[in-house]
């Protein structure tokens, strides 16, 4: 049986605790993925480093810090970065989507590809939550009296 009452909600400090620990683990996910592909990049498959692969990785650097910059000011504003269905959830998951890829395309440079789901997703999201409902959204109803003064204009004409 669930419990009776209110929900307990947390507090200002704890918030901030677990945003400041949040981000933490953020960037240090950051920093040993990036490390990580440069390292084996440069020493290992240096001969497959063009400069497009080069850009893709620099571009994969910014969106990560660019992520970690967006739930930095989020935390800032004192806003939980771990509640579900937020903002934050979603820059959350860009992050890691994109440490992934980068992860991934150590192995093969094709693996780059799969970052093109992001904006799939985005427009799913989208789709469902704005697009969807307002073009199929029923029309409004109109009160008897509208409806009859248009029935009697309508037979004038």
């Amino acid at each position: 049986m669930p419990p009776k009452g209110k929900t307990g909600t947390k507090g200002l400090k704890q918030i901030e605790e677990e945003n400041a620990s949040t981000l933490k683990f953020y960037l240090y996910i950051i920093l040993g993925v990036n490390v990580t592909y440069f390292i084996l990049q440069c020493f290992l498959f240096w001969s497959s480093f063009t400069g497009g692969i080069i850009t893709l990785s620099v571009f994969a650097v910014a969106i990560n810090f660019g992520c970690y910059q967006f739930m930095s000011h989020m935390a800032g504003s004192k806003i939980d970065l771990n509640m579900s269905e937020g903002m934050s959830e979603h820059a959350k998951d860009i992050l890691l989507y994109t440490c992934i890829v980068q992860s991934l395309s150590i192995i093969s440079n094709y693996f780059w590809l799969i970052w093109l789901l992001i904006p799939g997703r985005a427009f799913y999201l989208l789709w469902i939550n704005i697009l969807g409902p307002w073009f199929f959204a029923p029309a409004p109803e109109q009160d008897e009296k509208k409806q009859k003064k248009m029935e009697r204009k309508m037979k004038r004409h």
